[in-house]
């Protein structure tokens, strides 16, 4: 069915914009006249070959985790209210902002209406709709539950965003201060100090202290080094990344990350988090255990977890219960291994595993703070001791200066 891009005016004089699918451009003005859309311009989006490219990339597109998380809500809302699934994806279609999303959403709407499953057509966009999505969108399919599936769906996306935000929130100003702390320093050490160097040298029988010394020393290697330096740094970070990207680096800097001091522990934090929330979305899904393993081996984005995920997969496999693999593999907090063992004792395993990823959640929140709040004013410190030492270094020749006049 063509899809066609609209410009118009809304019920309150509101310009808009969008897409919708239609038969023709008459039955798409209809369409969207019944919705309370005064159009102004429309045109298929798919009628030039310019169009067909634009069309095309617009469902490759980045699309944020909270509107695909708005979107799989919106639609098990409607699903729910019995709203056939073809009209209830139309619906999300044209309400999505999300240009790549509503495209994507609009093209598997088509896809459903010629008979192809759900899941099917979410393959067409591996780079938005993730291996969790498309086998819980399956599950959900087979069981009849589909609007259940996507609501709990939607729940793990927004605490995934949710979780990912409040890292970023936490982390913000301690990278701000250390780029402050190193601005400050590079301005002190390049610009700064070779002036005062120059009155300095203007009186030879002038003894310098050696901690005046050390800071024109350290002037001099920024002055003289510079292109050296920022090469070297350069070279280091792209070095570093091409080094992480290949499996072997990958592997090492996953266990090294896992032992870092105080960081290590908020990394294995985060993947336990991802491991017990996807797991758990996954089985109430009705997703098999053993395929749920599988794909929850790829979230938790660590090559050592990971492999402790697919060891305990084999033995699951074998007929072992899932804590005892775990508890093998030393990778998963004692609480972990506790509270699943009891979930599988009392046949509650995901709301088990939805307990453990709460509160992992929340120790990340507060480990993350916890740590700013020390991390922020040793940076403080840290710059403050070097402005002073830098001042010290000049003020008192200045005064030997002064006396000496």
């Amino acid at each position: 069915m063509p899809i066609f891009e609209y410009r118009g005016l809304s019920k309150k004089g509101d310009h808009i914009k969008g897409i919708v699918d239609a038969d023709n451009i008459r039955t798409a003005k209809m369409k969207l006249k019944k919705d309370g859309v005064f159009v102004t311009d429309i045109k298929d989006k798919k009628k030039t070959p310019t169009q067909r490219k634009a069309s095309s990339n617009l469902g490759k597109g980045k699309v944020p985790v909270k509107d695909l998380a708005l979107m799989t809500r919106q639609l098990a809302t409607l699903i729910k209210a019995n709203i056939p699934l073809v009209d209830a994806l139309s619906a999300v279609s044209e309400q999505t902002e999300n240009p790549s999303l509503s495209e994507a959403i609009a093209d598997c709407k088509n896809q459903v209406n010629e008979g192809s499953p759900f899941h099917k057509a979410l393959t067409r966009y591996p780079h938005i709709f993730s291996k969790i999505y498309l086998s819980m969108a399956e599950a959900g399919e087979a069981s009849g539950a589909l609007d259940t599936i996507l609501m709990r769906l939607a729940e793990f996306l927004e605490a995934a965003a949710d979780l990912r935000q409040r890292l970023s929130t936490a982390l913000t100003y301690p990278v701000i201060m250390l780029v402050v702390v190193m601005g400050v320093m590079l301005g002190l050490f390049t610009f700064v100090i070779p002036k005062i160097v120059t009155v300095f040298e203007s009186f030879p029988e002038l003894t310098l202290p050696w901690y005046t010394q050390m800071v024109i020393y350290v002037s001099d290697i920024f002055v003289r080094y510079w292109m050296i330096i920022v090469g070297g740094l350069t070279a280091s970070y792209f070095l570093f990344f091409s080094w992480k990207k290949t499996p072997s680096g990958s592997a090492q800097w996953d266990a090294l990350s896992l032992q870092l001091p105080l960081f290590g522990a908020v990394v294995r934090m985060v993947a336990v988090a991802r491991f017990t929330r996807t797991l758990s979305t996954l089985l109430v899904g009705g997703v098999p255990m053993l395929q749920a393993m599988e794909i929850v081996k790829n979230v938790v984005d660590n090559a050592v977890i990971a492999q402790a995920i697919e060891n305990a997969r084999s033995n699951i496999s074998e007929g072992e219960s899932i804590a005892g693999p775990l508890k093998k593999s030393e990778q998963f907090p004692p609480l972990v291994i506790h509270m699943v063992s009891i979930g599988e004792k009392t046949g509650d395993l995901e709301n088990m595993l939805t307990q453990v990823s709460d509160a992992y959640d929340f120790q990340v929140t507060s480990k993350i703070e916890a740590m700013t709040s020390l991390i922020n004013p040793i940076i403080t410190i840290i710059m403050g001791f070097i402005i002073f030492i830098v001042v010290i270094s000049v003020v008192i020749p200045m005064m030997d200066m002064t006396a000496g006049l």
